[in-house]
């Protein structure tokens, strides 16, 4: 049977739309609700945007430069030094360094795998660089942005690290690896002025000598300097400088003619092998300036390799070394003396008989004798006749003086370990023995600078210079920083004194003076030597078998163009500052005269140093005066027992004579000398009196005359 379905009934039109408000209230507040969250999440996110650029937005830029940007560890070009010809004698060129950023070369690596990651990346790195590899993995573990690998590396270092840093190099590319271009320090003229230059380390930093004193103006200027880097740390651009010669270090051009250092060191590093010294030193000034010509110091090193040399061979002992002067001190007391009044240029001294007592104290003389005039003092050297000049201006004057002429004080010269010398013990004045010791250079110490300064305000009228060793400083674009001008410290002596010095010191180099052998043919040479007992640091007294071996003075002696001070530290063959350091003074001085235009005229030398390689030095020295003179030396009438037969010499008696007559005359007479020793002429073969031929060899042994 089948049951009726009932019919559904039809909203009306009034419930449908009922039903159509209640649909469309829904929706809107479903748009509301949706709006709302909306609007809500927009507030936040500008809310969040505000705080972000406005209130923290200086620290997140902040924060994104150090990201983005990278500072560039480049420093400036250093300073060049030259001489005063403008020719280079320390330059700075460019050689590849190596740097590593260690947060590039961990970037993205996950933490569980950075130690492995570290140790094969430090093992490769080290077998190129020749390093420790556990060192190189800690500076990575370390996770900086910067450090330095290896400074101043090979060029196959750096290509070899630039491969291990390339896509291209073989095995899993190293990041953070950087070759820069960094200064080195190189000094072209090798071992030459180097106690002066000094030498600069790998950092850049000067560690020695003017590189040292100077660093700060050759260093250059120092800048922070960023660059642009992309996410792999690539640098892609750099900013902050238009010329990087703005940033570079002075330069320095120095009053040292490189010539004649040169003949000063290689006549230091000769007396050296000659006499068995320790060390020496030989300063070169021009008197009328204050400029330094030469400071040359001896044992040398090179700064190239400066790790190779000893600190001992490291030391400007021109400047830095004082020493115990002897008698050279008598040029300033015997000034003193007639700057005072207490002697005058004509006065006989009366000398002992070479000794004298002083409380307990006995000076001596090594030659006695009874009465002395002012240039025999100097001539012979008597330390009791200084000591009587000393002992008459007192200790008060005599102090003063030699402070005058700059003793006891530093001469300025840009030096590091310049010394001051010493004049009286600290805390007390000099007691009389004291004095008298003073007054002929015992107990007091000086710096061969302050010696040939001091002995340079005798050579120029008596004015102490400023020493000048720069004489001009350039920026890297030739702008003119600074030049030195002469200027006078102070007057030491009044110029009469002054000329009357001059002229008592020429009596050292000529007749029987004890430095013949600094005496240069066609000038005259004003100069003293000095042979000084050094201490025995174990016992305090003095030694008996070191000294210090030195020769002050200057050239022409009328019009004087250098002064030069020579000083040999603990001679072993000989002390004697005749024989010692006269002879260096005399070939140092031919060159310096040379550099100004003046050839030394007159007879030639024989000099054994300089002839010592002939195989014959005697007739090398015979021959080097025929090709001097032009000429066959001419036969003079002989003198002895009576004429000799024709065509033939007889000998005179040479005995007596300085080494610079002594050959003078036997070329004259026309035989050849064979010259043994230096000073004094002690004996002749053939003896006096004996017919030779014209050409024959004539020995002729000299004695110093100490």
């Amino acid at each position: 049977m089948n049951r009726a379905v009932p019919k559904r009934k039809e909203p009306s039109p009034e419930e449908l739309l009922e039903r159509e408000e209640k649909r469309r209230g829904w929706i809107r507040f479903r748009m509301g609700l949706l709006s709302g969250v909306l609007a809500l999440g927009l507030g936040l996110i500008v809310s969040s945007g505000y705080t972000i650029m406005v209130e923290d937005g200086p620290a997140w830029r902040e924060m994104a430069e150090m990201q983005r940007k990278r500072r560039l560890h480049v420093a400036p070009k250093r300073g060049t030094i030259y001489d005063r010809g403008g020719s280079s004698l320390a330059v700075s060129v460019e050689v590849p360094s190596v740097s590593l950023d260690a947060a590039e070369l961990l970037r993205g690596i996950p933490s569980q795998d950075v130690p492995v990651v570290a140790r094969n990346a430090a093992n490769r790195i080290a077998a190129v660089l020749g390093l420790e590899p556990a060192q190189v993995e800690r500076r990575i573990l370390g996770k900086r942005r910067f450090n330095w690998l290896k400074r101043q590396i090979s060029a196959e270092e750096a290509d070899k690290i630039r491969a291990l840093s390339s896509d291209e190099g073989p095995g899993r590319r190293v990041r953070g690896l950087t070759v820069e271009g960094e200064g080195r320090r190189y000094y072209p003229r090798r071992e030459l002025a180097s106690a002066l230059l000094g030498f600069v380390a790998p950092d850049g930093e000067g560690k020695d000598g003017l590189e040292y004193a100077l660093n700060a103006e050759l260093a250059g200027r120092v800048e922070s300097l960023n660059g642009l880097r992309d996410r792999s740390g690539r640098l892609i651009f750099s900013e902050g400088i238009d010329d990087e010669r703005a940033l570079a270090g002075h330069d320095i051009q120095l009053a040292l003619d490189q010539g004649i250092q040169y003949v000063a060191e290689r006549e230091l590093l000769q007396a050296m092998r000659t006499f068995e010294a320790k060390a020496g030193s030989v300063v070169v000034l021009d008197p009328n300036t204050g400029e330094i010509l030469a400071l040359a110091s001896v044992p040398l090193f090179n700064p190239n390799d400066y790790r190779e040399s000893e600190p001992e061979a490291r030391r400007d002992r021109g400047s830095a070394e004082a020493f115990e002067p002897g008698s050279t001190a008598k040029i300033f007391t015997i000034a003193a003396g007639l700057a005072a009044g207490v002697v005058k240029s004509g006065d006989r001294l009366y000398c002992e008989n070479g000794s004298m007592a002083v409380d307990n104290v006995t000076i001596r003389d090594t030659h006695p004798a009874e009465w002395l005039s002012l240039s025999q003092v100097l001539a012979v050297s008597s330390n009791i006749c200084a000591a009587k000049i000393g002992l008459s201006l007192g200790e008060n004057r005599l102090y003063e003086a030699l402070r005058r002429f700059g003793f006891g004080e530093k001469t300025g010269i840009p030096s590091p370990g310049e010394a001051t010398g010493t004049l009286r013990p600290r805390g007390r004045p000099w007691v009389q023995v004291e004095t008298a010791a003073a007054s002929f250079g015992q107990g007091v110490s000086m710096t061969n600078l302050q010696v040939a300064l001091a002995t340079a305000a005798i050579a120029n009228g008596g004015e102490l210079m400023e020493p000048i060793l720069i004489k001009r400083v350039t920026t890297a674009t030739g702008e003119l920083i600074r030049e030195a001008v002469p200027r006078v410290r102070r007057r030491v002596v009044p110029p009469f004194v002054a000329r009357t010095v001059s002229e008592l010191l020429v009596a050292v180099t000529e007749g029987e003076g004890t430095g013949v052998e600094a005496a240069i043919d066609g000038y005259r040479v004003a100069g003293k030597t000095a042979t000084a007992q050094k201490t025995d640091p174990a016992t305090g007294r003095y030694s008996l078998d070191r000294y210090v071996a030195s020769f002050v003075g200057f050239v022409p002696a009328e019009k004087p163009l250098v002064t030069i001070a020579v000083m040999i530290d603990e001679p072993m063959v000989e002390h004697a500052g005749g024989a010692v350091a006269a002879p260096i003074f005399r070939r140092v001085a031919k060159m310096a005269l040379e550099t100004r235009g003046l050839i030394p005229r007159g007879v030639a030398r024989a000099d054994l140093a300089e002839l010592s390689a002939s195989p014959d030095p005697a007739r090398a020295a015979y021959q080097a005066l025929r090709e001097r003179d032009g000429k066959k030396p001419p036969i003079q009438e002989s003198v002895g027992s009576g004429p000799a037969p024709s065509g033939k010499l007889r000998l005179p008696d040479l005995t007596g004579m300085p080494a610079r007559a002594a050959l003078a005359k036997a070329y004259h007479l026309g035989v050849v000398p064979a010259m043994q020793g230096s000073g004094l002429l002690v004996s002749q073969t053939p003896p006096p009196g004996s017919v030779v031929d014209p050409g024959a060899t004539v020995t002729l042994v000299f004695e110093p005359a100490s």
